[in-house]
């Protein structure tokens, strides 16, 4: 007699249904569907000071973009599903370039989580510039590049 075996052990299932069979392999799972491609392109806005030009630029994950003396690049961009309370966030590092400074000579004055629905929790402090992230979107969704270099 079996110790308890479960609820299987209740008289739902036969004794021997309730033992599986050795000489056929167990069932295999369904092929799983390969997941949606995630966000790739960060959609960012930035803010000129000096000239009052708002600037709104796409920006692809793990490439740099430029926008005045600030490169961005952009680590990862994450946004909620439809179904889910919406939020959007990307993982900035944001460099500045001083004028007349040697190749390479770049100041980090940024990095960290910026959120769109609260860009005051994690804003770049910069007396020149603001930058802040709009959405994310996949590659194959993302308008071209309407971004401004800034002068």
């Amino acid at each position: 007699m079996a110790l308890w075996a479960g609820p299987l052990s209740i008289g739902l299932i036969p004794a021997a249904a309730q033992t599986p069979d050795q000489s056929q392999p167990p069932p295999q799972a369904p092929a799983l569907q390969a997941p949606a491609p995630g966000p790739t392109v960060a959609v960012l806005q930035g803010l000129d000071k000096t000239t009052a030009r708002v600037s709104r630029f796409d920006a692809p994950v793990g490439e740099p973009v430029k926008f005045g003396t600030l490169v961005i690049t952009v680590r990862a961009c994450d946004k909620r599903p439809p179904e889910e309370t919406p939020e959007t966030a990307a993982f900035l590092e944001i460099d500045k370039t001083e004028p007349g400074a040697e190749a390479g000579g770049e100041k980090r004055v940024f990095s960290g989580w910026m959120f769109a629905s609260s860009p005051a929790i994690s804003a770049l402090e910069d007396p020149i510039y603001d930058v802040g992230v709009l959405d994310c979107k996949t590659a194959d969704t993302a308008s071209p590049s309407s971004g401004s270099t800034g002068k």
